[in-house]
């Protein structure tokens, strides 16, 4: 991962289980008249670190981050490429927004010098598919490669389809998440526009107070995540050690709204059942849901509602927290890092808090797991990730077999 917490997965675990807000005042440009002026920015990063300098001159920021994240799930699987050629890899990243840091400089450029100043390099910036597209480049996959674009289900979408690609037997792996850098003037505008962002501008750090009475929208990430997926049979082959098992994917479409979910949540709850079915598991056998929890007044109410339809009496007892109250919305990449997150969950016993919770909402009233990680055996995790355009997402992971079978 790359994320506001931390430039690795190690780090950002250990912001996630201290409680750690990676929130605070924009950096990246001037925000005076904003009504919003907080992010969850990733800090330090030197992309001259990680890549030769003109290649990172040549990636946008969310191309960069997929570089950093995919080889840090590369040396974890201790994977190496390219394998074969690369001809059975699959390259599958998700984003919602592609290379806006590149677009709105050089769109800058043209109103400023004229055309023909513009980059040569600015489509091979600003595409969404650029993420997949130059991964699989720098690292020679040679299997399907391409971009995912389903708003803020777009990580966990690339994650499910690159899982039923294997099953297909269209790659024996792959490298699938999600990466977003979008933390710009026009987005930031627009989506303040729009009234969903926050504007605690004076309490950054808990700006993001996801299903809190008194959250006032969420704080816009930015970071990347990725998984190495693979089939059972080419893990054992070889000799690789799972850390997880991909046990169930389901997208549903409210077909309702441009930005607002299905008022009775049944759409994002037919999602949940059908990773449910797909994994062959009663909601009982979920220990942990990673909520898609943006901090949004709408958005919490109706997953809570979403959950307890598909939950039953049992999501009362079900621990579910939004780590978006730490990380900020990562967009298109959040449904990946959260994936990751709820990985790490599973490996480490432990799930990650919802902060900032200080003030009951009537509305949102389950288990958020409130200011504290909380160790627990964890056997599957269930991870939720909703988008503008109706997308709805929910992966499972459970302990892979021969954890489980312990």
């Amino acid at each position: 991962m790359v994320t506001p917490l931390g430039l690795d997965a190690a780090s950002t675990w250990e912001g996630l289980v201290a409680g750690r807000s990676g929130t605070a005042l924009i950096t990246q440009f001037d925000t005076e008249g904003f009504s919003s002026r907080v992010a969850a920015e990733v800090k330090d990063f030197d992309p001259n670190a990680f890549m030769e300098r003109k290649e990172a001159r040549r990636a946008d920021r969310f191309v960069q981050f997929i570089f950093v994240a995919a080889e840090e799930a590369l040396r974890q699987a201790d994977f190496a490429l390219p394998a074969d050629d690369g001809r059975d890899v699959a390259t599958i990243i998700g984003t919602a927004l592609g290379g806006v840091h590149s677009m709105e400089r050089e769109h800058d450029v043209l109103r400023e010098r004229g055309p023909g100043r513009v980059s040569p390099f600015l489509l091979p910036l600003m595409l969404p598919d650029m993420a997949s597209g130059q991964l699989s480049i720098r690292l020679g996959t040679r299997g399907p490669n391409f971009a995912v674009a389903s708003a803020c289900s777009s990580g966990a979408d690339a994650i499910g389809i690159a899982t039923n690609m294997i099953r297909r037997g269209e790659a024996d792996i792959a490298i699938a998440g999600g990466s977003e850098a979008a933390i710009s003037p026009l987005i930031v505008a627009g989506f303040a526009a729009a009234k969903a962002l926050s504007e605690a501008n004076d309490t950054p750090a808990s700006a993001s107070r996801p299903f809190d009475a008194n959250r006032d929208g969420f704080v816009i990430g930015e970071g990347a995540g990725a998984l190495v997926l693979e089939s059972e049979e080419h893990a054992l082959a070889r000799a690789a050690t799972p850390i997880a098992e991909l046990a169930g994917y389901g997208a549903t479409s409210d077909a309702y709204h441009v930005t607002q979910p299905l008022e009775d949540g049944s759409g994002a709850a037919k999602a949940m059942r059908a990773a449910l079915a797909e994994a062959h598991a009663a909601p009982d056998d979920i220990d942990y849901l990673n909520a898609h929890g943006t901090s949004t007044a709408l958005n919490d109410r109706l997953e809570t509602l979403a959950v307890k339809r598909t939950f039953g009496e049992y999501a009362y007892t079900l621990p579910m927290s939004s780590t978006k109250s730490m990380t900020g919305h990562l967009l298109g990449a959040a449904g990946a890092v959260e994936a990751v997150i709820a990985i790490l969950a599973l490996q480490h016993g432990t799930i990650p808090p919802t902060i900032n919770q200080e003030t009951p909402d009537p509305d949102c009233d389950l288990d958020y797991v409130p200011n504290a990680a909380r160790p627990a055996p964890l056997r599957a995790v269930m991870s939720n990730a909703f988008g503008f355009g109706g997308h709805n997402s929910s992966l499972i992971f459970r302990q892979p077999p021969s954890t489980a079978a312990q």
